[in-house]
Parts: structure tokens; sequence; C-alpha cells
């Protein structure tokens, strides 16, 4: 294809110069025929009537209007949805598949930070950092001496990983070089996937008896709805540790919130059950309880490497190749 395809921004305006900024957004123009300026936040905004008539690419993000057939139809050309950020299940609906429009995600490049923020969750709660940082500003005093903590340290920690989800999958990459015993537990999983990954497979409540930190990255699905509840997380070992940065209702909040007022367990949880949690949940308040607002995803200058992403898809698809993270709509029901 020599002529660079029609295209036109479908996002929150505002985030527009963090995924695009200026270096992407001139290799996106390489590739797509776009005016940065023209952002489709509305599908029915007159003054954009003529260049969604004229696109085949969309280039969405987070405040994409949902992609249903009145929009569609405002874009009678489309042939392809370059999404620059993670999961397109709000975005995508049963139409644009019927269309056969292609679809990709920039859901590998957003499992990045969310991994590494994982890792270093992971490795700060083995060394009970959190918890000593409050201890250290109630007590305004450091140990009195050089002295061993018992019950801290990487040593051999042992991480089950649920989900070999994108993000999983790189968690489990991050973690090799670390002195810590990996498993992984998913029903879509074999153990020539796991072998692969370099882990053993074990079912849930096995993965669940046998390891001191429990992170999740499966998809937020029916069958997954409070995967971890009170039965589950009875399972878990005194002293281990829950790292969510996948969906809120994965976990039973009562249930966990039960398990932490009795100190058994701690938990990091940077997506919570209603998200954000309300005025009053005892959740702000658990010392072993340790919440951040969602912001294990990319922040920041971290969203340009999104942008980077589709800037990289555009190209192929002007040269004709195959996408390389196109959205498969036989398997979505079952990814995040």
């Amino acid at each position: 294809m020599t002529q660079r395809p029609h295209a036109v921004l479908a996002m929150s305006a505002a985030n527009v110069p963090l995924v695009f900024p200026p270096r992407v957004l001139a290799r996106l123009r390489e590739a797509l025929d776009l005016d940065p300026a023209a952002v489709a936040e509305d599908f029915t905004d007159p003054r954009l009537r003529d260049a969604l008539a004229r696109a085949e690419v969309l280039v969405t993000g987070w405040g994409c209007p949902r992609l249903d057939t009145a929009a569609l139809d405002a874009v009678p050309r489309l042939r392809a949805v370059l999404h620059s950020a993670g999961s397109v299940k709000g975005l995508v609906t049963p139409e644009l598949w019927r269309r056969r429009i292609t679809v990709t995600s920039a859901a590998a490049a957003n499992a990045v930070p969310v991994a590494e923020y994982t890792l270093a969750m992971i490795l700060l709660t083995g060394k009970d950092l959190l918890a000593a940082r409050d201890r250290l500003r109630a007590e305004r005093s450091a140990l009195p001496g050089w002295r061993l903590l018992p019950g801290t340290g990487n040593h051999g920690r042992r991480v089950g990983v649920i989900g070999a989800s994108r993000t999983g999958r790189r968690v489990i990459e991050l973690l090799r070089p670390f002195d810590l015993v990996t498993a992984l537990t998913d029903p879509y999983a074999d153990t020539a996937d796991a072998a692969a990954l370099g882990v053993p497979l074990l079912p849930l409540d096995d993965l669940l008896r046998t390891s001191d930190v429990v992170t999740v990255h499966a998809p937020q699905t029916p069958a997954t709805h409070h995967l971890l509840g009170a039965r589950e997380l009875a399972l878990m070992p005194d002293g281990a540790v829950l790292i969510n940065t996948a969906r809120g209702p994965l976990v039973d909040h009562d249930a966990l919130t039960a398990e932490l007022r009795t100190g058994r367990l701690s938990a990091v949880l940077d997506v919570t059950e209603p998200e954000p949690l309300p005025d009053d949940s005892p959740l702000y308040g658990l010392p072993n309880a340790f919440l951040t607002p969602h912001l294990a995803g990319s922040q920041g200058n971290e969203a340009a490497r999104l942008g980077l992403a589709v800037a990289e898809e555009a190209a192929r698809l002007r040269a004709g190749a195959a996408p390389a993270h196109p959205v498969d709509p036989a398997v979505l029901e079952r990814e995040a």
C-alpha cells in the first residue's frame, strides 16, 4: 500500500499528548493520514462527519465511544481498529465482528508496567518493607542494634501466579533472575504451556496452599467472579500475601477483609470492588492492607509505550502485513 490510510483518533482528547507524544505521533503519521487535532469523543459530532466518513482506520483509546451499529455507520469505510490501551471489552460489539473489521490491542504493552509493579510488590513484601515503614513512622526508632528478622526475606519464597495472561507470563519472566520458587495455575493452560514458561502447573487449591505470595492476573469473566472467596483464602498459609492487579471482583472483599482483620494474611490491592472503595471501607484502615489507586498499568511516560505499539501496528497495516497483536473474538470472553 503506497498511500497512507485515512485515520481518525477516537479517544479522550486529554489523553492524546500522553499516549502520542511528538516522537510517537510522528511515527504514527508516517503510516496513517490523520489530523491529531481532530479527536472523536462523540461519533455524532458534525465537525468530524467528513473525517469519519473517509476513515479506514480508527486509533482508539481510553474514552472512545462504544463501537455499536450507530457508531460504525458513521465510519462506513472502516477496516481496522488499533486500540491504544489494554482490554477492548468495553469497546467492541458483535457488529464490529460481523463487518469483519480487524481489531488490535496494546494489551501486551500495558502488561509491562503491571508486571513491574507486581515484581516490586513481591520483593518489597518479602522484606516486610511496607509494614516496617509504618512501624518506623509510629515508633520513631530503628531496631536496637543489628538483628535478623524472622519471617522476612526472599530466599526461596514461593510465588503463585493465577492466570497465564500477558501480564501473568511477563511476571513469570521477570521473576526468573530471583531466588524464588514460582508456580502457575490457569484452567486454559496445559503442562506444555507451563513447561515453556519454566514453571509447574498446579490446580488452584494446591497453588494457594503452597504459596507465600499469590498474585492475580486472570481476566474478569462470570467464571472468575469471586474466584478467591472465603474457602480459597483460608487455604493460604499464615503470613501469606495476596496481590491483585487484575480486577477487583476476582476477590471477595468481605472474605478478604475478614482474613485481614485476623492478621493472618496481608494484601496489596491496586484494584478493588467497588472501585473506588467507599469512604467507610475498613480496608483503608487495616495495617496489613496496602492500597493503590489502579495505577499499576501505564502511567505518565509509560503511556507512550501504548502509542508506540499502535504506531508499529499501523506500519504493519500499511505494509500489508499481519497485525502483531490481533484481538480474536473467539477467545475474547476469557481474556482481560
